[in-house]
Formats: structure tokens, sequence, C-alpha cells
């Protein structure tokens, strides 16, 4: 019988606390992630959720330009809420050109662009300026002042003829003359004027409320209109 003793197995550590200690640190990374997470999303919604009233102010109702349109409104004696209203009505505040050729946010024919040119005595205009902004503008709203003086500042005869043109207002008028009736906006004819100069006095109403001070319209005009 052999007199050495048996020697035991050293006992093995167990994996578990060394996977516990895995776990743990695992679960402090995704909270520590959560949290700057959290703390971003903060910041994220500090900068924006202020901003949010007017992002969505200027999708439903862009305004572009207005420095342009308070010039040129106050030059020519005109309210720059219409004018704003005219510009999102005619192009939504883009420059293009329509199928009938007429050009930039106040869309402009070629025709009535050299006929401005004319009666401002534009000598040196040229077609391709009604891409400009400070162009289009100054002729669009040369124009609507031209119309409103020949209409007696009546705004519904001077933007159906902006749209329609001012021979089929001045024979309505006459129409109207002759069966001895009113004219008014639902007395034209022309169901796209009809609808255009509604869409436009809809639209002025909604500058002057929600861009008073960008337009440099007092509050109290704001508040007035109807």
């Amino acid at each position: 019988m052999s007199t050495r003793t048996a020697t035991r197995p050293a006992p093995t550590r167990s994996p578990r606390p060394v996977a516990r200690r895995r776990q743990r640190r695992r679960r402090r990374r995704r909270v520590l992630a959560l949290l700057g997470f959290a703390l971003l999303a903060g910041a994220l919604a500090a900068i924006v959720v202020p901003r949010l009233p007017d992002a969505v102010r200027e999708l439903a109702l862009p305004l572009r330009h207005e420095d342009i349109i308070r010039q040129q409104s106050a030059d020519k004696g005109l309210d720059p809420s219409l004018v704003a209203a005219i510009i999102y009505t005619e192009s939504k505040f883009r420059d293009q050109t329509s199928h009938a050729g007429a050009r930039g946010l106040m869309q402009i024919t070629p025709d009535t662009a050299d006929y401005i040119a004319r009666l401002s005595g534009g000598t040196a205009f040229e077609q391709g300026d009604l891409a400009t902004p400070q162009i289009n503008i100054s002729y669009g709203v040369y124009y609507l002042r031209y119309l409103l003086h020949r209409y007696e500042q009546n705004t519904v005869l001077a933007l159906a003829a902006y749209n329609g043109g001012e021979g089929n207002v001045d024979r309505w008028i006459q129409d109207a003359r002759t069966s001895e009736r009113a004219f008014g906006l639902s007395s034209i004819p022309f169901a796209e004027t009809r609808e255009y100069v509604g869409r436009v006095l809809d639209a002025r109403r909604e500058y002057r409320s929600k861009y008073a001070r960008e337009l440099g319209l007092p509050a109290a005009r704001s508040a007035r209109a109807q």
C-alpha cells in the first residue's frame, strides 16, 4: 500500500461572478447611453420646439423677400399684405414660368412686362430680368398700383384685371352698368378669375394676421383686418 497521500484537484473558480460583473458593465453602458440620448434629445427639443410654430407657419403660408415687398409697397403706397398675397397665390414664392409664359414670383407675362416698362420708363428692361425678385416684384407692384388707380382703388376689380385682363373687366363693368346692377366679386363671370380674387383676399387676411411684423404692418391694423 502506497504511503503517498492523494492530492486533491484545486477547486475551479465559478464563472458566475465574472458573468455577473460583465452584465453589470453592460447595464451601466446602456444606462449611460440612454442618459446621453436623453440629454441630446432635451438639447434638440430646447432648440427646435420654440421654433416649431414659425416652421409650421412657414410651411402653410410661406413668406420670402419681405424686405423687397416692404420697400416696393412703401415706395408705391400699397398694402404689403396684398402684395404678399398676390405672390403667394400666383407662385407660392417660387420662381417659375407658366404655360402661358408668365414669369417669376408675380407671374408677369412678357407683354405685360413690356407694357409696364413703357409705363414706368424702364428702357433698359429685358425679359430675363423677370427672374430677378427685385425686378419682378417691382414690376408687379407697379402694375398693381396702376390697376388700383385705374379702377378707383377697387381691390376686387384691380385683382380681377391682374388675373383676367383689363379688357374683360372693362366689359364686365359696362355690362353691369347697362343692366343697372352692382358689380362685385360674385359678379365676375370667369370662374377662374372669381376664385383667384377670393384666394388673394383670403391670403391677404392671413398675411396681415400672421406676418404683420415682417411686413411692417402696425399691430392695430392687423387686428382690424377682416
